[in-house]
């Protein structure tokens, strides 16, 4: 008769003996626990609801949540396959002294019952405690007033132990299935599983290669930022494709080319670690894989967000040219932007503000299709018509006269082009079946003055078109949109600044937008300090998130490679101990320790960097497109950055885990 809580005190003390392997486990669930709760406890703030663009905010950081939380069950399932693989040949010996299946899977149940418990309970407790700190740093990088206060949000709370205690069951189940599965023979020999040779696989690392190329090609070539947007995630596929299949299948192939070289193989370093990395790569690859796909994860999404966060003002020039935009809703005509004009004139005067550096333009805009000097109306888009996207900006010659100081003399049919973007063959302009002579190409250093930004990010193509008069504007809008008759009239676009204060900037346009509703006139004002706010909001929660998960994509390259290193030490140290018997000197023997670890660890960052190099041009177009930044060197400054400082973390990641390695070979 067993004695009374026989299993639980086994399942306490294999958690001690494991101390080596569990503690990681725990700390790195803990850790996880904590960074999912400090999430949805800042998405459920009341601070944050009370923002006034919390919508924007809390969509940001309830993505976070779900990043988090994609995360954390690919991390902690990834850990417990290697706890399980270590521990199959103590299971197995459990089974041939005598206990049962059932008996070990009832020790397990209580291990992942304590486990759990201490990593939900730990997560929980530091995650209250550093919650309140979390928010504080989301709010001064938001230029936001601290708040005083404590809250507990109990959904936050449930949410959190529902999640974690989801995983949790599922590593159960897994654990248990491999034990229930498994001989007891297998499970004796379960940490050996994996030492017979691989085959090389020419058809899977030329897959590899080719998939990896693929998505390089993608990132080199895209010239749009719409088409880089509908080809960013088919890149990285193809990227993360080939990045395993290279890691599995290529670096197996170039280990057995390494090992025909006879000059290089047969000398004692390159002889064991070559040898040693082809017996075991196939296990090996798969950790290198995620732990250089990680690091391009951080490096990539924490460049980004320190660039946009860093590039706040040049995003916020290149949209907003001027402190005060007022802009129509719609087309309308000379009558009504007359009014505009006075209705701006009259407030700016009763507020006592002085106006500097006005510019108004009248145009219409139509974004079309191009096909050479063809141009359709765009009517849904499909990947292949991303490039051929043109913007047309469509002007008249008294409007180009009152910016450029220069006559034009166009006739009916007639008209001059600016190349803004992109490129027109011939002298010819067809729109919809109606055709137009193009007079000449021309520069607008005026007109065109201040909107350097805007052009840079142009989706496509751009065009400024110069017709004769208003009718001749009307008939290419007709043939661009044959179903419907176009209002008569322009855009009516009015920049200027105020070198008022913030607050006074702030009522000015209150009492625009007030006046234009009195007077009933279709025009909106707006300030670049609100959108201030509002880029600040966006960009900061996206700095905070970009911060947040590159702390936890570190931690789970940390976890990958301190386990990797554990389970090569286990696999290293009795291949080590029989070339000590043949001969070897102990210190031949580490330096051949340090060739293989330092050969083996330092090659994903190394390829991580070279997918972040081919990355550079479509996430640059990205950002760009997206979010306004035309900084290419800031963009460039902060990649390099912090490519440095990951690699000087994953230097100190080496030494650490390295120690433990050679204390389990030694």
């Amino acid at each position: 008769m067993r004695r009374k809580g026989f299993f639980t005190k086994l399942a306490l003390t294999n958690i001690r003996k494991n101390a080596q392997t569990y503690f990681p486990y725990i700390f790195a669930s803990s850790a996880a626990v904590m960074m999912f709760y400090n999430m949805l406890y800042l998405s459920l703030s009341r601070e944050v609801r009370a923002m006034s663009d919390s919508h924007a905010v809390r969509t940001v950081l309830g993505l976070g949540v779900w990043v988090i939380g994609i995360f954390s069950v690919i991390l902690l399932l990834y850990i417990n396959s290697f706890l399980i693989k270590r521990r199959k040949k103590e299971f197995g010996l459990f089974n041939i002294l005598g206990m049962e299946k059932k008996h070990i899977a009832r020790i397990m149940l209580i291990e992942t019952a304590v486990t759990g418990f201490v990593c939900i309970g730990i997560g929980l407790i530091a995650g209250i405690l550093f919650g309140k700190l979390g928010l504080l740093l989301l709010l001064r990088l938001l230029h936001m007033d601290a708040v005083f206060g404590f809250e507990i949000p109990l959904r936050a709370v449930a949410l959190t132990v529902a999640v974690f205690g989801a995983i949790f069951l599922i590593n159960l189940i897994y654990n248990v299935f491999q034990v229930h599965l498994s001989r007891p023979i297998e499970l004796l020999k379960g940490s050996q599983v994996g030492e017979k040779e691989p085959p090389t696989k020419w058809l899977m690392a030329l897959t590899g290669a080719a998939a990896l190329g693929g998505g390089y090609y993608i990132s080199l070539t895209v010239e749009s930022p719409i088409a880089a947007l509908y080809l960013f995630f088919i890149a990285v596929l193809l990227v993360i494709a080939g990045t395993y299949n290279l890691f599995t299948a290529g670096s197996i192939a170039i280990l057995k080319l390494l090992r025909r070289n006879r000059r290089f193989y047969y000398r004692t370093g390159p002889f064991i670690a070559v040898s040693g990395m082809i017996y075991r790569m196939k296990q090996n690859a798969a950790g290198l894989a995620s732990i250089c796909i990680l690091s391009t994860m951080v490096i990539v999404m924490v460049s980004s967000t320190v660039s946009l966060y860093a590039g706040l003002e040049n995003s916020l020039r290149n949209r907003y040219i001027r402190e005060i935009q007022v802009n129509s809703v719609g087309t309308v005509p000379a009558e009504i932007m007359e009014r505009m004009e006075q209705a701006v004139a009259d407030t700016v005067e009763q507020a006592g503000i002085t106006v500097h550096n006005p510019y108004s333009l009248r145009s219409v805009t139509e974004i079309t299709l191009q096909d050479g000097n063809a141009f359709t109306r765009l009517r849904g888009m499909t990947l292949g018509q991303a490039d051929d996207i043109a913007l047309l900006l469509l002007v008249t010659t008294d409007e180009y006269r009152r910016h450029e100081g220069v006559d034009a003399d166009l006739s009916a049919g007639e008209a001059l082009v600016h190349v803004i973007k992109g490129n027109i063959p011939g002298d010819m302009l067809d729109f919809g079946g109606y055709s137009l002579n193009i007079r000449g190409r021309v520069d607008l250093p005026n007109m065109m003055d201040g909107f350097e930004g805007q052009q840079a990010n142009l989706p496509g193509r751009g065009y400024v078109i110069i017709m004769a008069n208003e009718q001749e504007l009307l008939k290419i809008r007709r043939a661009l949109n044959p179903d419907r008759e176009p209002q008569p009239g322009f855009e009516f676009s009015y920049y200027f600044d105020t070198k008022a204060e913030r607050e006074a900037q702030f009522e000015l346009v209150s009492a625009l937008n007030s006046r234009f509703g009195e007077l009933g006139l279709p025009a909106e004002a707006s300030a670049r300090e609100k959108m201030r706010d509002d880029f600040l909001s966006m960009y900061g929660v996206l700095f905070f998130l970009g911060m947040f998960l590159g702390a936890l994509f570190i931690l789970g390259t940390v976890l990958i490679i301190y386990y990797k290193q554990i389970t090569e030490g286990y696999d290293d140290r009795e291949r080590f101990a029989i070339m000590t018997k043949v001969g070897l000197s102990r210190d031949e023997i580490r330096r051949t320790i340090r060739f293989q670890v330092l050969s083996v660890f330092y090659l994903p960052l190394v390829v991580a960097v070279c997918h972040i190099a081919a990355a550079f041009p479509v996430i640059r177009k990205l950002i760009g497109g997206l979010f306004g930044m035309t900084d290419t060197w800031l963009y460039a400054a902060c990649t390099a950055l912090t490519i440095l400082v990951f690699a000087v973390c994953y230097a100190m990641i080496y030494a650490l885990t390295a120690r433990t390695y050679y204390r389990i070979v030694r």
